[in-house]
């Protein structure tokens, strides 16, 4: 193939007490006046300046794989990273610590140390700010532990570093973290060998040991009835002068704490907290452990973050997942940590400073190199893929056989599309959108390629099952693959506005499920991949805003619930937010580098009622202080499972957005149920659909094709007697939807569209008009 062919804030503001004057008469009255006044102000704040959508939180605050977590504050940014294994690190930074952003990769995927299969890469990663650098250290899997430094968090990151080993330094292993005495200036590293290897290694100014170490093999012997395991994920921090020294059990297992007034290896000099650190009823996720660092804020309240996996089992693949807890102190002075609950907590006091929610981003390629939320898939080498080739498309060339750039897969539901150039030579010869499970075992993916009979096709396959659909678009084809919970579907499209169903949806719960050894828990990941031949990617969409987007998987949400396939008990005030919307550009934009080029209509949402029904306001980025761009009115539809669906206009929108939905209604009872929403596009999507002559009365009408039977193409004609949202939809003989040959709003008219068979089997069809309660359906023979 030729490659040729400071944002603005949302959150709360932090309110300080008033202090106290004197005990003169005067002074207390000026205390009354002060205490009104500020109550008066915190009052005004609340309601014109804070956003509910950062006063909660539901975790994982860093969905898809997160594991060994760590935690620094810097200045007013907070910063985590920990285990990557195969795919390359990332460096995440917050400033509320629930709405987290990657902004660098420390560690290069070129590093000749790197290695390249399940559990390899890097282990462990804690990123610190001293002798006026940044340095990050981590183990590489069986190599040793490194380092890496830069000036800017955001890199250039220096290349790695092995740390001295030799006489008097005990084996280093695989977990690491970082802790800086702030009262002496001292710097040491923990760590982690196995039972009997746990030890605390001073640093010099060099970041290298100082020769002092402190011995704590004492904690897990390896021995019978050793109570703490393998005293994994070693962190440590200071509180009221004392040491808290805080390890897990093993991967899943429970998280112990000591303390002591001395930074000593004398065990009589610390008292172990022989529970479990988590406490309380267990939630969504019920095994946390190796947690970071307590960090502790303005307001005296301490954080962590702690790694866990879904309590399900049909959802390991995620990975160990990243989690916020607030941690306090017990009588006694030792930390305690609730388990994480399924509903809303209350956030930490602190302004988010405009990051979305941690999701997948789209991309369009417009950057010199790649966004650092993509990772690569073990060793590869730096000349195997550039934006630089092609402008505003991503070259990839395989390495090895194949190549990939991935974002964590944390979702259970969204959409992917691509724009793909592509020249398969061989069935072998792929290029495409795939999820990738830990182990590097299973792929759900949908691609460009060519049929063993030498024809172009675009396939759907997971393990043995595989689809394909004859590929008449030519070396450039547009791609999608929709996840609906462990359902997964595949589309292809000439133009991304006709989508073609490639096969059936394909249940995929494997993929979710099957994973092999513990260094293999590493989560699925999502991305671009090319197999055999190179390929040029034009973009990337997650969570596209004009798919289906299932109500029951909200990013973060407060007050309604989410069942099997819907959002409920939704009462007044409460909300959802789903992360990460692509709206695309403004169709009539002349930019020559808008990529997507699409611009919503209209909202439509599935929903039902059996009670009064209330409001749906459609806001971007926060609600209160972002913008609502809609309302939209659901009645009583006859029953809970009686769904309707109801359509409203939106505002301009482009580009990412976090979409929130907060419910409005009177009434103490559920006032609706959501299934699904999407957004109607501004311009027509489907085929190509010319306007006759308005005419002064017309009525709802659908029309017999013309010809039928016909071969290749057919017209059809309907009439709309009032403006609002038209749906025809195509089906096949057995009912199962084919395409949708037109989706928008239409004024009063007659209009008539073309339906072109040539990637249609021949057969008998139904099309199916719906607008408003008016519904009506006509029958053709394609002839092939």
């Amino acid at each position: 193939m030729n490659p040729c062919h400071e944002p603005s804030i949302h959150g709360r503001q932090s309110q300080l007490p008033v202090k106290n004057q004197n005990d003169h008469p005067e002074g207390k009255t000026l205390i009354r006046f002060m205490t009104i006044l500020g109550c008066c102000f915190i009052i005004s704040s609340h309601l014109h300046g804070q956003s509910p959508s950062f006063q909660t939180y539901i975790n994982p605050v860093i969905p898809g794989d997160h594991p060994d977590p760590t935690l620094t504050k810097i200045g007013k940014y907070f910063y985590t990273s920990g285990s990557s294994f195969n795919p390359t690190p990332k460096i995440y930074r917050s400033t509320d610590l629930v709405h987290w952003e990657v902004i660098s990769q420390p560690v290069a995927a070129s590093w000749v140390v790197y290695g390249d299969g399940p559990g390899e890469g890097i282990w462990g990663g804690h990123m610190v700010y001293n002798h006026h650098s940044y340095w990050h250290y981590f183990a590489r899997a069986s190599q040793g532990m490194f380092f890496v430094k830069a000036e800017d968090p955001a890199g250039p990151w220096s290349t790695p570093t092995a740390i001295r080993t030799g006489p008097g330094i005990p084996p280093l292993g695989q977990d690491n973290s970082i802790f800086i005495d702030e009262d002496t200036g001292k710097w040491y590293l923990l760590t982690k060998a196995g039972q009997e290897n746990n030890h605390i290694i001073e640093l010099d100014e060099n970041g290298q040991p100082s020769g002092k170490v402190l011995d704590l093999t004492w904690i897990n012997p390896d021995s019978e009835g050793n109570p703490y395991g393998w005293a994994e994920g070693p962190v440590m921090w200071k509180y009221q002068g004392r040491y808290y020294y805080s390890f897990a059990e093993h991967l899943v297992g429970k998280q112990y704490v000591m303390r002591s007034d001395t930074l000593t290896d004398d065990e009589s000099a610390w008292t172990i907290q022989g529970e479990n650190i988590f406490t309380g009823p267990q939630g969504l996720f019920n095994r946390p452990n190796h947690i970071s660092p307590a960090v502790m804020l303005d307001d005296s309240t301490s954080w962590v973050i702690a790694h866990s996996y879904h309590s399900s089992s049909s959802w390991y693949a995620q990975g160990r997942q990243g989690l916020l807890c607030q941690l306090t102190y017990n009588e006694h002075g030792f930390p305690v940590i609730q388990y994480p609950p399924g509903n809303a907590v209350q956030a930490p006091v602190l302004t988010s400073s405009g990051i979305p929610w941690m999701v997948p981003k789209s991309d369009m390629f417009r950057r010199p190199d790649l966004m650092p939320e993509w990772s690569l898939l073990g060793y590869t080498s730096d000349g195997t893929r550039s934006l630089t080739v092609r402008e505003g498309w991503l070259y990839l060339e395989p390495y090895g056989g194949s190549n990939t750039v991935l974002q964590n897969d944390g979702e259970h539901s969204y959409s992917l599309i691509t724009r793909v150039d592509f020249e398969p030579q061989s069935a072998g010869d792929e290029a495409g959108l795939w999820i990738i499970n830990g182990p590097e075992t299973l792929r759900a993916k949908v691609y460009s390629t060519i049929n063993a009979e030498g024809s172009m096709v675009c396939s759907f396959s997971f393990k043995n099952t595989s689809y394909e659909t004859e590929n008449k678009s030519g070396t450039v084809v547009w791609l999608k693959l929709v996840r609906n919970e462990h359902t997964i579907s595949g589309f292809y499209s000439p133009d991304g506005l006709r989508w073609t169903r490639i096969g059936n949806s394909i249940y995929a719960v494997d993929l979710d499920v099957e994973q092999t050894q513990f260094n293999d828990f590493t989560g699925n990941r999502q991305g671009l991949y090319v197999q055999g031949k190179p390929a040029c990617f034009d973009l990337y969409i997650y969570r596209d805003a004009y798919t289906d987007i299932p109500a029951q998987n909200p990013a973060n949400r407060y007050g309604a619930s989410a069942a099997s396939t819907y959002l409920g008990n939704i009462g007044n005030n409460d909300w959802a937010m789903y992360a990460g919307v692509e709206f695309g550009k403004d169709t009539s934009s002349a930019d020559a580098g808008v990529d997507y080029r699409k611009s919503p209509a209209q909202i439509s949402i599935v929903g039902s009622s059996a009670a009064s029904g209330g409001t749906v306001e459609v806001w971007l980025d926060s609600i209160g202080t972002g913008r609502k761009i809609a309302d939209v009115h659901i009645e009583n539809t006859g029953g809970w499972y009686d769904y309707d669906t109801l359509h409203a206009s939106v505002d301009m929108v482009s580009g990412r957005h976090d979409v929130y939905l907060r419910f409005r209604g009177t009434g103490s009872e559920p006032l609706f149920r959501i299934k699904s929403f999407k957004f109607i596009e501004e311009q027509i999507t489907s085929v190509n659909n010319d306007l006759y002559q308005p005419e002064k009365s017309v009525s709802f009408a659908l029309d017999q094709n013309y010809p039928n039977p016909f071969n290749p193409s057919t017209q059809i004609d309907y009439s709309v007697a009032q403006p609002g949202y038209i749906t025809i939809k195509l089906y096949n003989i057995i009912g199962r939807e084919v395409m949708t040959l037109f989706e928008g709003t239409c004024r009063p008219g007659r209009y008539h569209l073309t339906v072109n068979g040539e990637e249609l089997t021949g057969g008998v069809y139904f099309y199916k008009m719906k607008a408003g309660t008016f519904t009506a359906t006509k029958k053709f023979l394609l002839l092939k």
